[in-house]
């Protein structure tokens, strides 16, 4: 194991600084089985269940699912447990991604610094005809407004392309399960 982790540092990491921090894939200790799966689906949905409920959900005792779950936890496949919000209840209910053009690499110091504008919700480089997308949460079009004009105030901002959510039909975390896509193109979920 210890090996593996080398070879990896030097082949991953060798431009760390470069890297400014690129979230890694967390290396699971042991393949989730099917009880990791159910505990982690069932926590997705509801992270308030007590460990007895969650183990009468997933089919196993209050301790082994506890056991379970911090192992989850050490593995980083649980990261952490957050409340949703519901964003119109708050006075956020106009929702719209946001692709980013700009000279240069993406992630500009300048432009991951709106990481600490609460109305935006995620960060992402992407592949394709733009560089970064956002996805942003706002009490109205005037505040959506506001915040393209805080974007183009940049040097590095060419254009961006806003578009707006009508309808949402689903927003969710990631889930536990993994669909198995078989060769006859029908979907087998696992």
């Amino acid at each position: 194991m210890k090996r593996t982790n080398d070879i990896q540092e030097r082949v991953i990491m060798p431009n760390a600084e470069k890297t400014d921090r690129i979230r890694q894939v967390p290396t699971i200790v042991r393949p989730l089985d099917t009880f990791d799966r159910r505990i982690l689906g069932a926590l997705a949905t509801n992270a308030d269940v007590s460990y007895v409920e969650l183990g009468q959900m997933v089919g196993l005792s209050a301790p082994s699912v506890h056991d379970r779950v911090k192992k989850l936890r050490a593995s980083g496949c649980l990261r952490r447990t957050v409340a949703v919000l519901d964003a119109a209840a708050i006075g956020k209910p106009f929702l719209a991604f946001v692709h980013v053009d700009n000279t240069g690499w993406c992630k500009t110091e300048e432009l991951m610094a709106m990481a600490d504008l609460p109305e935006v919700e995620e960060i992402h480089s992407v592949a394709g005809d733009t560089g970064m997308l956002l996805k942003v949460r706002c009490a109205s079009s005037l505040a959506l407004e506001a915040l393209l004009a805080r974007l183009y105030a940049m040097p590095s901002i060419r254009s961006t392309r806003s578009y707006v959510v009508l309808s949402t039909y689903l927003e969710r975390t990631s889930q536990a399960g993994i669909t198995d896509f078989a060769d006859t193109g029908e979907l087998h979920p696992v």
